[in-house]
């Protein structure tokens, strides 16, 4: 007899009338609004401009959800196009699978054409959101848990998660590692990491968004490996472990090169316009971080002080 764990939801969805409220819906949302509310205040202390990143989300966003649902249905597209499947279930995103590598994948190509449009460098972008997406991954998780989906192997530790059966979808009763909770508090170390580090170095130019990639794959390996849903291995190994692997090597050996050839970090990080968005007649002004504004206003009283020290000629 188990004498601790940790239960799962009896439903993940609640109805308001005909409107079914999910629980996977909710938390994706809710980790959005957390990034961006992150991202943005990350943004303007570096002197940028409020609105910023909300701006260049409403473009990342979409292409994040598209790239994320991709990857999963063509990574495992026998649950949609095997037999007795139905084909249709592959939009469903509602009902869970959004691949990570996909999201993170397709939503940079999304903020790219976002900040081309708005006139902001996009490695500086990334690097101010990159903790907001680590937390907003932490609470996407939780989506997992509302539909008791993406466990690990079969535990009795105290915090094992209660799974319920499901024929329909071949899920056995029973405790098991939860993976999402693994994976969940990894992320929030991760954040932590990469703020850490970025107040530290001052790193610039994509590092930060790099080193949140690089931790982020680290932990997913390890819980990777105690997943048990079905996958597609290759050589022994999981799908996924060999694509942590592989952007892994890709993050670090972004950062050592970019390190050589871009050392410390943005000094204008906007153009703020006047007008229009892109608009040619548009007034330009060039945004400082907070930084170089401290740094120009320290200058400017030391020069008015060696001024007021110089004797005044007389007539």
């Amino acid at each position: 007899m188990d004498l601790a764990y940790i239960p799962s939801p009896s439903t993940g969805v609640i109805h308001l009338g005909p409107v079914p409220l999910r629980g996977y819906a909710f938390c994706i949302i809710i980790g959005v609004f957390v990034a961006v509310w992150i991202g943005n205040r990350r943004w303007v202390a570096r002197g940028g401009t409020s609105g910023t990143v909300a701006d260049i989300a409403v473009w990342a966003v979409p292409f994040g959800l598209v790239g994320g649902r991709l990857y999963h249905v063509i990574t495992d597209y026998e649950l949609y196009f095997g037999a007795g499947r139905n084909w249709v279930d592959a939009f469903k995103i509602w009902e869970g699978g959004l691949g990570i590598w996909g999201a993170v994948a397709l939503g940079a190509l999304g903020a790219w054409i976002g900040c081309r449009r708005r006139g902001v460098p996009f490695p500086a972008w990334a690097d101010t959101l990159a903790p907001g997406l680590a937390i907003a991954q932490a609470i996407g998780r939780w989506g997992n848990w509302f539909n008791q989906e993406l466990y690990g192997r079969k535990t009795d530790l105290p915090w094992a998660l209660k799974i319920d059966a499901d024929p329909s979808i071949g899920r056995v009763a029973g405790t098991y590692h939860p993976t999402f909770l693994y994976e969940s508090l990894w992320c929030i170390g991760v954040a932590l990491l990469v703020i850490w580090a970025d107040r530290r170095f001052k790193l610039g130019h994509g590092r930060s968004f790099a080193l949140y990639v690089a931790a982020y794959t680290v932990g997913r390996f390890w819980i990777e490996y105690l997943r048990v849903d079905d996958a597609h291995h290759i050589l022994g190994l999981r799908l996924n472990d060999w694509t942590s692997i592989i952007v892994f090597v890709a993050a670090v050996v972004f950062m050592v090169v970019s390190a050589k050839r871009r050392p410390g970090r943005e000094s204008v990080i906007e153009t703020a316009t006047a007008g229009a968005e892109g608009g040619d007649d548009a007034a330009v002004s060039m945004v400082k971080p907070a930084e170089a504004e401290k740094a120009d206003k320290a200058e400017k009283a030391e020069k008015s002080a060696a001024g007021a020290e110089e004797p005044s000629e007389k007539p």
